[in-house]
């Protein structure tokens, strides 16, 4: 049984987090920590988790505890830095939902979150976490897992099995993917009140978005060697991401030869459901599957993924490395699919 610590835990993700630990068979306790809300009560925080969870009191993150086995870390940019080297010292688990141990190298960390990385060593040393596509095998020896981000997770599973299957034949590939606002996290911010939102759809950070260079370096790795573009844009939604990735090839693909190279990519992947149509936003909130369909057209394959940011991008997906860590399954935990409180 594990003792877990939420870093940052009354944000719209500790929020999940704190379901799934309440429903996991293998959790005995889990202690949530933060900064302002620290000795506020759960319930005060949430109502909504009433009677659903139980009712802790915040402690604040200066009193952290290195007694718990496992971490997991919901805290701005550069934060996580300050408790993570210590944490992995002292021999610790620890899954950070944060984007500061992403990326493979701390050039590319301070030219795309403008901080200084204090740990740089434990880049190299982390897993980055693709829950549904990394081998269980990788884990063995994992102490730090960066969970990634919410558009990465949606691009890479939709791609992934196109571009390591078929590198040669593609001539470019881009993305067009849309969030709901609680991906911009729970602090107030004028350009997200519904009187802006409503009706309203916005391309936002062009061409200097953090989560490029994440989607790159995993592409990379997989053979990828071709133009690429990716520009995210918000919808009038609280919750979910939805991404339309077209590839442009070379020369044509049998449009059986994909499917089959993706039926095969996920054909032990609970939480990976492929359609024969694209799928809808509504098919996947409060649940942590990633729907995914590819629709091939002579020299054009179009992809269209969707994920739960909070859940398949964030605190879900955070929970299958956690058991993937501790060699169980990874559907552990998710005997209740359907997280039913809304954000």
């Amino acid at each position: 049984m594990l003792s877990v610590g939420l870093l940052g835990a009354t944000g719209y993700t500790g929020k999940k987090l704190i379901q799934i630990c309440q429903q996991h068979p293998y959790i005995s306790d889990y202690t949530l920590y933060a900064y302002s809300s620290a000795d506020q009560m759960l319930w005060d925080i949430f109502p909504e988790l009433s009677n659903v969870v139980e009712n802790k009191q915040v402690k604040s993150i200066a009193n952290l505890s290195t007694e718990h086995n496992v971490y997991f870390i919901t805290l701005p940019h550069g934060e996580a830095l300050k408790y993570i080297p210590a944490l992995i010292a002292n021999d610790k688990k620890v899954i950070d939902l944060g984007g500061d141990y992403r990326l493979d190298f701390e050039e590319l960390y301070r030219q795309w979150y403008h901080f200084e990385h204090t740990s740089p060593y434990l880049l190299k040393s982390k897993t980055y976490g693709l829950a549904d596509y990394i081998d269980a095998a990788i884990y063995e020896n994992s102490r730090l897992i960066a969970n990634p981000g919410c558009f990465p997770t949606a691009v890479l599973l939709g791609l992934l099995p196109l571009v390591e299957n078929f590198p040669n034949f593609i001539l470019s590939a881009s993305s067009i993917a849309y969030s709901g606002t609680s991906g911009a996290g729970k602090s107030a911010r004028a350009d997200l009140m519904i009187s802006e939102m409503d009706g309203n759809v916005k391309a936002y950070n062009v061409n200097e978005h953090r989560h490029e260079p994440e989607i790159l370096q995993m592409l990379y790795k997989h053979k990828f060697n071709s133009p690429y573009s990716f520009t995210t844009h918000l919808l009038p939604v609280a919750v979910g991401i939805y991404a339309t990735t077209t590839v442009h090839l070379k020369n044509e693909i049998d449009a059986a030869a994909v499917k089959s190279v993706y039926e095969k990519s996920y054909k032990d992947k609970p939480f990976i459901r492929l359609r024969d149509v694209p799928p809808e936003l509504k098919w996947v909130v409060n649940t942590n599957f990633c729907d995914i369909n590819v629709a091939v057209s002579g020299n054009t394959i179009i992809i269209t993924s969707a994920i739960d940011n909070l859940i398949k991008g964030a605190a879900g997906q955070a929970f299958q490395n956690m058991n993937k860590l501790f060699g169980w399954e990874e559907t552990i935990g998710f005997n209740n699919q359907l997280l039913m409180v809304n954000y």
